[in-house]
């Protein structure tokens, strides 16, 4: 039976992650060329703006030749917040969209991030599609996430946080608010096996990205407004507070996972 908590659990994770994973696998000789942009793109239509040597968008399989002279450790996720821009190359156009997005990618000397595109069809369905925009960026743009957290740190500092955040909760009674949060965050103990890195990660690697992947999505949940006006203001202000170390805690899992070394 499908619940929000399910649905919750099963959206498709970080576009950027997925994108610095296996393209990262991909420069290490670990996947051939032509699995990367359909494993990155899943179901949905990715296109690139702004590749070099293009005029109009294209697709990406098409603009991924661009980083074939990139080592592993110069392609790196980085999600930013505000305040916290940590691993953003400095002030700029690229830092300024990715603390909107949320997420973005550094590749050497460019900076992709991802835009979704709603359009309408003339029978008046809706779809999307996913637009990178390129970048231009410092040449040791990738230096500046490589002083962030290593997987054994993000891993640790994931644990404590998901362990208070749990109890505070606990405390303020969510599952009288938002049921489907307390069935979510359960569910984190009972990895499906469906969140997975592409070749060459090692396991805690892989463990820290099925978790922090999967509890990305439970935050995304959380910081909805409850169904029919269930939490008042206050209420809202002690969840978020409770949900905000969790949420740096995650991220940073996430960039931790995802930048790790790679082995053959």
């Amino acid at each position: 039976m499908s619940t929000p908590a399910t649905g919750a659990v099963t959206l498709a994770p970080r576009r950027s992650s997925r994108f610095v994973a296996w393209v990262r696998a991909w420069r290490a000789g670990l996947v051939p060329y032509d699995e990367v942009a359909d494993a990155i793109a899943g179901d949905e239509e990715h296109l690139v703006a702004d590749a070099p040597g293009t005029w109009t968008d294209v697709p990406l399989g098409a603009a991924l030749p661009t980083l074939a002279k990139l080592s592993p450790d110069e392609i790196r996720l980085v999600l930013p917040a505000p305040g916290d821009p940590r691993g953003l190359p400095g002030p700029g156009d690229f830092a300024g969209a990715a603390l909107v997005t949320g997420e973005a990618v550094v590749a050497g000397g460019l900076g992709l991030i991802p835009q979704v595109r709603l359009h309408t069809s003339g029978s008046g369905d809706c779809f999307e599609t996913v637009l990178w925009r390129v970048y231009p960026l410092p040449a040791n743009a990738a230096a500046a996430s490589l002083s962030l957290p290593g997987a054994a740190e993000a891993e640790a500092e994931l644990a404590a946080a998901l362990a208070e955040t749990t109890a505070v909760l606990t405390r303020l009674d969510v599952a009288q608010w938002r049921p489907e949060l307390a069935g979510a965050l359960a569910a984190l103990r009972r990895p499906d096996g469906t969140t997975d890195l592409p070749p060459g990660f090692d396991p805690r690697a892989r463990r820290l990205f099925a978790r922090a992947a999967v509890l990305d999505r439970v935050l995304a949940l959380a910081g909805h407004a409850a169904p029919g006006g269930a939490i008042n203001n206050y209420e809202a202000q002690q969840r978020d507070a409770a949900l905000r170390p969790l949420t740096a805690a995650c991220r940073q899992a996430l960039v931790a996972a995802c930048n790790a070394p790679l082995r053959p």
